[in-house]
């Protein structure tokens, strides 16, 4: 059975997001097929000024039917042979000959968007990633003082200082937090599988995170049509697009030019009495006899108005892309607020609020439901804030793929 991926061993090692990329960049295989098509389309460049090839042959020349009565030994005709080639105008090969280069341009253009995805795919996960190492952090905590909160019901209750329904109810939140961590962990498994694949990488190889990375949201002062123009690979590729139309229309254009034909016929007699006698033939064609140059003048006008089309796409999405990137960032920059209210506000307070509830607990000035009603507004506010910066990092993402940072 033949392996999909390479045979590599992979040593635990901690990749950071730049690596990732890098690798992806250079042995996605989704990749390497506009590599390989883009060598093809330039090999064929190669052939645009190659010749017909040329044309030879041998008949009879007036030569009698058999059984006929030659009157004359003149008349016993001849045995001819014959070569003929064709010879292309050259200003209709060279324009031939610049449109197919201008193919692999427009492949890699294409190559471009693909690995734009792909690297937006590859942030999107690595965030998701540091968001969800986060998530266990803030279990993990939280399972420990619930787990030091319940021994301590479970010391109190015999003395009659704590009901038992405060231990069950510590238990079941104990419970709580080791789902949210057997979730996140399965999280962890299916990102790296996706990350590893991204990197044509078994899906089972050891791939560790820098998880001290931080993500910085750093939007682009000067963010206009001529900048997204210049950076957008979509519409790089459109800008190919154009140019290569334009050269297929130099070289329709080029059908009005002559072709050439060369054909040359040598006979040998067969009466000795007649010398070996010899053709030499020039042609050329007529393309713009009314008849036929309708066809490429057709072409060129069709071509022209698709053209113009193409160029008017371009600026219609060029203006659309910049509306819909200032939106971005004007969303991104408001999220950012509230993270920094979350990680600066209203964690802080929260984690106060239950450490001053369970020093409380201990003093057996509260109960533990009390300490409980704590712990779960910090849990659902860590939940929540995990939740927003999750978003809040997809959101960066989807901003730097636009603008193909």
């Amino acid at each position: 059975m033949p392996l999909l991926f390479p045979v590599t061993a992979f040593s635990q090692e901690v990749l950071n997001l730049e690596q990732i990329l890098q690798e992806i960049q250079n042995n996605n295989p989704a990749l390497k097929t506009y590599d390989s098509r883009a060598k093809g389309q330039d090999a064929r460049v190669e052939g645009a000024r190659a010749w017909m090839a040329p044309m030879v042959g041998a008949a009879n020349y007036m030569t009698p039917y058999p059984g006929a009565k030659v009157m004359d030994e003149n008349d016993r005709g001849a045995v001819m042979l014959s070569a003929e080639q064709n010879i292309p105008n050259p200003a209709r090969t060279r324009a031939k000959a610049e449109y197919l280069a201008a193919q692999s341009s427009v492949t890699m253009a294409e190559r471009g968007i693909t690995a734009n995805e792909l690297r937006a795919r590859a942030k999107e996960l690595y965030y998701k990633l540091l968001v969800t190492y986060r998530t266990i952090s803030f279990q993990k905590e939280n399972r420990a003082i619930m787990q030091n909160m319940k021994k301590l019901a479970e010391i109190r209750y015999p003395y009659n200082q704590g009901q038992l329904n405060q231990v069950f109810k510590a238990e079941g939140r104990i419970y709580e937090a080791e789902n949210m961590i057997l979730m996140s962990e399965g999280e962890i498994r299916s990102a790296k599988i996706s990350l590893n694949v991204l990197m044509y990488r078994s899906p089972d190889s050891e791939l560790s995170i820098d998880t001290a990375y931080k993500v910085q949201f750093n939007p682009v002062a000067a963010l206009d049509t001529a900048y997204l123009a210049e950076h957008r690979s979509d519409i790089v590729r459109m800008d190919r697009s154009v140019r290569a139309m334009q050269l297929n229309i130099e070289q329709m254009k080029k059908e009005a030019k002559p072709d050439f034909r060369v054909r040359y016929e040598h006979m040998f007699n067969r009466s000795g009495m007649m010398p070996n006698q010899y053709t030499l033939e020039a042609m050329v064609s007529v393309p713009i006899a009314p008849w036929s140059s309708k066809m490429y003048k057709s072409e060129v006008k069709s071509m022209s108005f698709e053209r113009q089309s193409m160029q008017q796409q371009k600026e219609a999405m060029l203006i659309d892309m910049q509306g819909m990137v200032r939106s971005m960032q004007n969303d991104i920059l408001s999220m950012q607020n509230q993270i920094h209210n979350y990680e600066s506000k209203i964690l802080p307070a929260l984690s106060k609020n239950l450490k001053v509830s369970m020093l409380s607990y201990q003093e057996n000035k509260l109960d533990l439901n009390t300490v409980i009603d704590g712990w779960e507004t910090l849990n659902m506010a860590q939940v929540n804030y995990t939740g927003l910066l999750q978003k809040f990092y997809q959101m960066i993402a989807e901003y730097e793929k636009n603008i193909e940072k």
